[in-house]
């Protein structure tokens, strides 16, 4: 049950910064964002520094293999779980689940330093934190229409989106820096009691959080995981508003995918280091904020307006615009404007998606885009790479084959959006 709607010249930024709930939830998940991208550093550097035993054997001497597995055993999680986490998530308070969520994962890396330092054990709390960090997406996106009014919902998700990648931005940039200074500062094994507090703090700013939920499951009673699965996924067989808004959304996300990899060699084209790729996709983070404020005060004014396809095409030509880009200052308003786009797509089927999803079926639903989207993601990192080294091979020339990746892209970007319009636009038309 959503709460009362706000008034139009309230559901803007504005009102959302004044709603104490929506910002429990939104600082307690940036938090937590910023959290499970240190992490991700942290594995890196307890593998270097932490004189873990390999296993088997064999990797004694093989850091680039021990490195993939412990990758795999992060990934694997989002791809096989997904699914089934929107499921118990129906079941539960999604204010407890938030909640649990960031306890266990707390609790799991502050026990690392007292477990035996072997890989197979890093590897199991590997796959074990990423498995609890699946439960806590879906819950979270479920939360939203709880924390806000209707006319919130797309400005709270532009907003969400663009702090998402800000969390990706700031832990993946403090990481190093922040466990080195710790380390210093309060001796070994201080790293993931830091860390661990993060999550400890983000789980007290959730629970302070004060929704209503109408709707909270049997708790484990009479669960049939399958059964739950195949009503969510007729479900959305059924419902084409809400599955058209989940297929945009894995466009869009596919493309930000193929954005990151393509950004380490086109920040080397434009000005910055290589290692300097994040500044690149701050612009676009920044972007997506400004997006957030557009659609959060003149958003309503929009309506009947193909904001999803404004912002295909808009994403289409910075891509290939970024084929011809040589100063720092242009890669940084392209970026921008990237992101921007990318917010007049994820704003709207976000909100769509919690507007049109009941209650009762939102885990559901969420865990399932969340699986989708994990999936999609998968596809543009694995083949953007060689894709553009084989490209860059077959010409000769690394920086002709870069301007035929982007230029390219830009093209089926374009031409994806376009389809996607076409095959929607009578059923999201009339509602966005």
């Amino acid at each position: 049950m959503h709460p009362a709607s706000p008034p139009p010249d309230r559901s803007g930024l504005d009102a959302l910064l004044r709603n104490r709930p929506f910002l429990a939830l939104w600082t307690g998940q940036l938090l937590a964002q910023v959290a499970d991208k240190i992490f991700y550093v942290l594995l890196i550097i307890l593998l270097k520094t932490g004189d873990y035993r390999p296993w088997p054997v064999s990797w004694q001497h093989s850091e680039n293999s021990m490195l993939s597995a412990v990758m795999i055993a992060y990934t694997v999680p989002a791809i096989v779980f997904g699914s089934v986490a929107g499921i118990v998530v129906d079941r539960f308070s999604k204010k407890q689940m938030l909640v649990a969520c960031n306890v266990i994962r707390a609790g799991l890396i502050v026990a690392l330093p007292f477990l035996p330092k072997a890989f197979v054990v890093l590897l199991t709390m590997t796959f074990l934190i990423s498995t609890v960090t699946q439960f806590f997406a879906p819950a979270e996106q479920a939360a939203i229409p709880l924390a806000v009014g209707r006319e919130g919902l797309m400005s709270a998700n532009a907003l969400f989106a663009s702090s998402t990648m800000g969390g990706i931005i700031v832990g993946m940039t403090i990481g190093e820096p922040l466990f080195s200074w710790v380390k210093h500062s309060f001796g070994a094994d201080s790293q993931e009691f830091m860390l661990g507090g993060l999550y400890l703090i983000s789980a007290g700013l959730i629970y302070a959080m004060r929704i209503k939920e109408s709707h909270v499951g049997s708790s484990g009673k009479n669960v049939h995981p399958w059964q739950d699965l195949k009503e969510g996924l007729r479900y959305l067989k059924h419902n084409h508003l809400v599955s058209n808004a989940m297929v945009q959304l894995t466009i869009l996300y596919s493309v930000f995918a193929a954005l990151q990899v393509l950004a380490i060699a086109l920040s080397g084209k434009i000005g910055l280091k290589e290692t300097q790729f994040g500044f690149l996709l701050a612009a676009a983070g920044i972007g997506m904020v400004f997006g957030a404020a557009f659609l959060g005060h003149w958003g309503h004014r929009m309506h009947h307006k193909p904001l999803p396809l404004i912002g295909f095409l808009m994403m289409g030509f910075v891509l290939a615009m970024f084929a011809f880009t040589r100063q720092l200052w242009v890669g940084f308003g392209l970026s921008a404007l990237f992101g921007f786009g990318a917010s007049l797509i994820n704003g709207p089927m976000q909100a769509l998606i919690q507007e049109k999803t009941p209650e009762s079926m939102r885990g559901k639903v969420f865990g399932l885009e969340n699986n989708a989207i994990n999936i999609a993601l998968s596809l543009p990192l694995a083949l953007t790479g060689p894709l553009t080294d084989a490209v860059s091979n077959a010409v000769g020339d690394d920086d002709l084959g870069l301007r035929i990746v982007l230029l390219s892209l830009g093209f089926l970007v374009s031409v994806m959006g376009m389809a996607a319009w076409k095959h929607t636009r009578k059923v999201l038309q009339d509602v966005l």
